[in-house]
């Protein structure tokens, strides 16, 4: 894995640089943090041999060397990868590890592991040490919460109180409280109950025992209940309402319990008297708003069948709102009237954009337009809506006017802003900037110490750790410095640093270099051409699916940098006939690029060379992108991408297309256009776009 890691560093680059890379040098590491390890390690150690420590010999870690000097750092990742995996298998002591790696950067890391393999049976007089030497440093941030899980756990309360932080965590928040229940400052206590108890959600178990106190103690009045209550109707939370009725007298729990009943299946007409109360309104107005994300027909018809005096406006036109929504993000017959019956104080950007998409779809170019003239003028000014009040436009015969406002869009990078600029023939708007090179601002950032564990944690592919300490380096970086670390991440192989440590406000967007890293680029080029596909794609789409992190994998089990699903995976490979060796093969960059790319062919030839269908398909999956076909298959590319109703596939395609713009400029310095690439078909030379500067942000 060590080698794996540092041989990502350019071979340009001296190999006692790449392996600084990694991270600090022992004798680099601030005197602060060897000593605070120290007292540790000594108040650890006293602790250990009073229970059950191990002998320091343990042969399970008996290769682990000692801390090497600056010229043996490969040495001492090895070691550090060692003792790690030693860590994680419970076979390392707090000794050995104390012994082995006293001083370097990463022994409370190292430390804070093992703490955490062995808290079921951890002895606080070991952990407190730990935690009270570090404080709120990374690891102990790290270990604390799952700490105070288990000594809440074992109910061991005055050792929790020695280790207890502000979290907002509701279950240690409970645990908390009923850690300091009966203390002194009772008034206090009763606050911070009040705060927890006081959700419209529903709360851990651990909160039992709190609610149980605050109602001993009288603090959970009945007035009490029916603010919590309140909240959880709002949530539209039927299952809490029930549950913290149950405390009720009998009269107020029944009442309770019909407000329930009504969130879950709102009736024809609410009983007697409920719109003639604000308790009861609300519960109407939630009812029917969470009846609109199932059946908005319904919702609509109960809407309009409510009685004398009906809800106020406001809430009237919440409900309205969600009805419309609900509607139009289905494209369901009626959508345009309900989006008109959405009083104006109710809309937001969100549904603004959805009469746009809802007016597109059924062709109604003048109506779609008026929709973008109702937006406000923030939204309006963006390339997005400035392309299509252009497009509408030009539609509709208001060519000079439609030219002013492609001009205006075109001055913005990006995909509409781009594609702007092919209604114009016009270069693409790009001004790249670089990470400065100042020398003294570079060798502060070399030497900040969180920034050199996080890179050292990274390459010993501690993932949450290393992420722990990126979010501490880079929290008291200006912008300047802030470029470097995520330049330094990358020379490292971390690549989605580009996408953690850079914004999308200020000239963070300006540094494509950082936010466009091209790894892997001989093999992106072989597989692309195995498959007729244009590189600039396929590296767009590695960057979409995986910031090239080739241990990426996600929630849905899709792994790699392409993030193909095994089944998928597997699939592939029978079809081109290629050896397929399990799921755990599509980590393998060029396993991965190889079936990736051949997916992505093959989607291109089910929807006949239309990039974006196939685009489309390769997020959402080929049936969804054959019911949009089927409905609405007779836009035009640019018009189809904005109706895609789901956001994440809609969002997907332009980003990928857009990206697609980024590295044709990377690795060819001009692109195809935009129009051409949506279809597939990529341009000459001659038809490629240039880059231009001026006008931009």
């Amino acid at each position: 894995m060590i080698l794996r890691r540092l041989s990502l560093v350019p071979d340009a680059v001296p190999r006692a640089l790449a392996f600084a890379l990694a991270g600090c040098l022992v004798v680099a590491c601030p005197t602060s943090m060897a000593t605070a390890a120290t007292m540790f390690a000594t108040a650890a150690a006293t602790a250990a041999m009073a229970t059950r420590a191990p002998p320091p010999s343990d042969s399970r870690i008996s290769n682990v060397a000692e801390v090497p000097r600056p010229h043996q750092d490969a040495r001492r990742m090895r070691a550090l990868e060692t003792a790690f995996a030693a860590a994680d298998a419970g076979t390392l002591t707090l000794d050995q590890a104390a012994g082995t790696f006293r001083g370097d950067p990463l022994l409370p890391w190292l430390q804070a592991t093992i703490l955490r393999r062995q808290l079921r049976t951890a002895d606080p007089r070991v952990v407190h040490p730990f935690l009270q030497s570090w404080g709120e440093a990374a690891p102990a941030r790290w270990l604390r919460p799952a700490w105070l899980a288990e000594l809440a756990r074992r109910e061991d309360w005055s050792a929790y109180l020695a280790d207890d932080r502000a979290s907002d965590d509701p279950a240690l928040r409970c645990a908390s409280l009923v850690a300091r229940a009966g203390g002194r400052d009772a008034a206090d206590w009763t606050a911070g109950a009040t705060s927890v108890y006081l959700t419209g959600k529903s709360l851990p178990a651990r909160c039992d025992a709190v609610v149980a106190r605050m109602a001993a103690s009288g603090a959970l009045d009945t007035e009490m209940r029916w603010r919590r209550i309140r909240l959880a109707l709002v949530e539209g939370e039927p299952g809490v309402v029930r549950s913290v009725a149950a405390g009720l007298p009998p009269g107020d729990a029944a009442q309770a319990r019909a407000y329930a009943d009504y969130l879950e299946s709102p009736a024809a007409i609410p009983p007697a008297g409920w719109l003639a109360s604000e308790r009861g309104r609300v519960v109407v107005a939630s009812g029917l708003s969470r009846l609109a994300r199932k059946d908005p027909d319904r919702a609509q018809s109960l809407l309009q069948a409510l009685p004398a005096p009906g809800l106020d406006d406001e809430a009237r036109g919440k409900v309205a709102y969600d009805i419309a929504l609900w509607t139009v993000a289905s494209y369901l017959p009626n959508a345009a009237q309900r989006l008109a019956a959405v009083p104006g104080s109710a809309y937001d950007d969100k549904l603004h954009e959805w009469q746009v998409r809802e007016a597109i779809a059924r062709g109604d170019d003048a109506g779609a337009l008026a929709a973008i003239e109702r937006m406000g003028a923030k939204q309006r000014a963006d390339s997005h809506w400035l392309y299509y009040e252009a497009r509408l436009r030009e539609r509709l015969g208001q060519a000079p006017r439609a030219r002013a406002l492609f001009e205006q869009a075109a001055r913005q990078p990006g995909f509409h802003g781009w594609l702007a600029a092919d209604r114009l023939q016009a270069p693409y708007t790009l001004c790249p900037l670089e990470p400065r090179t100042d020398a003294a601002l570079r060798a502060r950032v070399e030497r900040d110490p969180a920034l050199a564990r996080a890179l050292d944690l990274f390459v010993l592919d501690r993932a949450e750790p290393a992420a722990r300490e990126w979010g501490d380096a880079i929290k008291g970086m200006d912008d300047d410095a802030r470029r470097i670390a995520v330049q330094r991440a990358i020379g490292a192989g971390w690549f989605d640093r580009a996408v953690f440590g850079l914004t999308s406000g200020g000239d963070d967007p300006r540094h494509y270099s950082l936010r466009f890293p091209l790894h892997h680029a001989e093999s992106i080029r072989r597989y692309a051409a195995a498959q007729a596909l244009d590189p600039a794609w396929v590296a767009a789409q590695t960057r979409s699916e995986s910031s090239f992190m080739p241990r990426a994998r996600s929630g849905a089990d899709a792994r790699g940098l392409m993030q193909l699903l095994p089944g998928t995976g597997m699939q592939v490979a029978k079809r081109i006939g290629v050896p397929w060796s399990g799921g755990e093969s599509l980590y393998d960059p060029d396993t991965n690029l190889q079936l990736g790319t051949a997916y992505l062919r093959q989607m291109l030839e089910r929807y006949n060379g239309q990039a974006y269908l196939a685009i489309a398909a390769y997020n959402a999956g080929p049936a969804p992108v054959d019911r949009w076909r089927a409905a609405r298959g007779q836009l035009e590319p640019d018009m189809f991408i904005e109706s895609i109703p789901w956001k994440e596939t809609r969002e997907y395609v332009a980003r990928v297309l857009a990206f697609s713009v980024v590295y044709d400029w990377r690795l060819n310095g001009r692109a195809a256009p935009l129009g051409d690439r949506m279809l597939g078909r990529l341009a000459g030379d001659g038809a490629r776009r240039g880059f231009r500067c001026e006008g931009a942000p």
